[in-house]
């Protein structure tokens, strides 16, 4: 069970976007947590009630992180700026989307890929322990291969992302009634 109803997010977002009280003193009326409340004004900002309605666990496509990964950078939004924008639950997986694909390229974004990708990262950091004279020439043509592979992704993200732009106003949005 959630630990606050739909009912209670929205009337406490709806309150703080009036504008009438700050955040500490909408969230103490309404018994809820500060970081809580910021995350919800945000949503309903952005998404109205619809934003803040409890959702149910979403698997996202690489495709779709990978935009929003692409969209943080272009516009240097912060992890909770981009899951309010995109309406994600919680902003911390963004981070571990942007981990993973920093560390194992596009195919950690692919759902459960990050583990395979980070225990193919560890296997690696083990041989590369190994000189290169005692590997073998098949364990180096591999080596190669997931060097190129990663390779050819990060230029396929240059391709795909814009040139970088100047951040934008850091102006406070006004809420929606």
């Amino acid at each position: 069970m959630a630990k606050y109803s739909d009912r209670q997010k929205i009337g406490a977002a709806r309150d703080y976007c009036g504008g009438h009280l700050g955040l500490r003193q909408v969230a103490e009326r309404h018994g809820v947590n500060v970081a809580s409340l910021r995350l919800w004004a945000a949503a309903y900002r952005l998404h109205g009630e619809k934003g803040v309605l409890a959702k149910d666990r979403q698997v996202y496509s690489a495709e779709f992180k990978l935009s929003v990964l692409q969209r943080m950078r272009s516009e240097k939004l912060s992890g909770r700026q981009a899951a309010a924008l995109f309406n994600i639950r919680r902003h911390d997986m963004i981070g571990v989307w942007k981990r993973a694909y920093e560390t194992g390229g596009l195919v950690a974004l692919y759902p459960g890929a990050q583990a395979a990708v980070m225990s193919h990262i560890s296997k690696r950091e083990a041989a590369e322990k190994v000189s290169d004279q005692k590997r073998t020439r098949e364990e180096l043509l591999d080596e190669l291969n997931q060097l190129r592979l990663e390779n050819a992704y990060l230029k396929k993200l240059e391709a795909l992302a814009p040139a970088e732009e100047p951040a934008h106003d850091k102006k406070p949005k006004s809420c929606k009634s």
